[in-house]
């Protein structure tokens, strides 16, 4: 079953519970699914289940505009997802009662590229975008939810905020990607200059993520990820093998197995172990455009010894693969 070539998925979210699944991108919806509607019997290895998801979602939410980037608000039975999107809006969705409950406007129009929420204030949000700043929120602040501190984070000129995420382990941190192809740490509780800075891309970061307290993981459109020591700023290791020079592809981590994947612009999905530079696992098909692309990809959190990872694409179909941990 095959989806739209004007519905590329985005992104993918599962849920902190990993019972929901929400997708987003092009087509101005976002996309709920409950894990067993898109889960099937196959494993890592396997022809994977692949589903239309305009088909397969269990309901969806209509939105103004192209969405950039969603999230879930942590929390055990969070039931609110926030967006970003490409009129510059970041609006939070509650899903039981299926509309919004809280907007801001505050990038002047420029397309919202990430959004993140804090782990130990659930209620505080950040979000980068095209106009060059990263800005945390507070939707607490009034019903516009006050700008509680922006940084732009090159000096003297701007460059888009690709990617934000707040540490989830320890302390509080929040990374900044950004297309001048360096990832910039803060302090929350400053927002001045950077704690350090990541310097060894080529091209624009578009993705962060956090693999434990002191390890981030950095895609680039340079072709590569990077795992770095946030200690001493050094890289630790650079993954290279699937193709990645001009869009966004997706970037998750599986933390209890210590697995990493991605999209890619030859169509398929790759896998890697965080101890080794080379791909462990890759999966592909024929697009049916020429020009198709894994451009979303999500490891369900949920269970340390099996793994469900869900890889989403420009044709707007939904691949869903299960392992278990050996």
């Amino acid at each position: 079953m095959s989806g739209s070539g004007c519905d590329t998925i985005g992104v993918l979210e599962f849920d902190p519970c990993g019972n929901f699944l929400a997708s987003g991108g092009i087509a101005r919806k976002i996309r709920i699914y409950t894990v067993k509607s898109v889960q099937g019997e196959r494993r890592i290895g396997d022809a994977p289940l692949a589903l239309d998801h305009s088909n397969a979602c269990d309901f969806f939410i209509c939105t103004p505009a192209k969405l950039g980037s969603i999230k879930w608000k942590p929390g055990l039975g969070s039931r609110v997802l926030g967006s970003g999107d490409y009129d510059g809006v970041v609006m939070e969705y509650d899903l039981e009662k299926k509309m919004p409950v809280f907007e801001r406007d505050e990038h002047g129009g420029r397309r919202v590229w990430s959004i993140d929420y804090c782990q130990s204030d659930p209620v505080l949000g950040a979000s980068g975008s095209d106009d060059g700043t990263m800005q945390m929120w507070d939707p607490r602040c009034g019903d516009s939810g006050k700008c509680l501190a922006m940084v732009q984070p090159t000096k003297g000129y701007s460059t888009p905020v690709c990617c934000v995420e707040f540490n989830p382990f320890k302390g509080p941190i929040v990374a900044v990607g950004c297309a001048d192809r360096r990832v910039y740490a803060y302090d929350m509780r400053k927002m001045l200059d950077p704690l350090f800075v990541l310097d060894g891309h080529e091209k624009a970061v578009t993705y962060i993520r956090f693999v434990d307290e002191r390890t981030i993981i950095s895609s680039s459109i340079d072709g590569c990820l990077k795992m770095w020591n946030a200690e001493d700023q050094k890289v630790l290791r650079t993954y290279k093998g699937h193709s990645n020079s001009r869009r966004f592809v997706g970037l998750s981590v599986w933390k209890p197995g210590g697995l990493i994947c991605c999209g890619s612009e030859n169509n398929q999905v790759f896998v890697y172990d965080k101890r080794w530079g080379e791909p462990i696992w890759m999966y592909g098909r024929e697009p049916r455009h020429e020009h198709g692309f894994v451009s979303s990809v999500c490891w369900q959190q949920k269970d340390e010894n099996q793994c469900t990872l869900v890889a989403g694409d420009s044709d707007g179909v939904l691949r869903v693969f299960n392992g278990k941990r050996k």
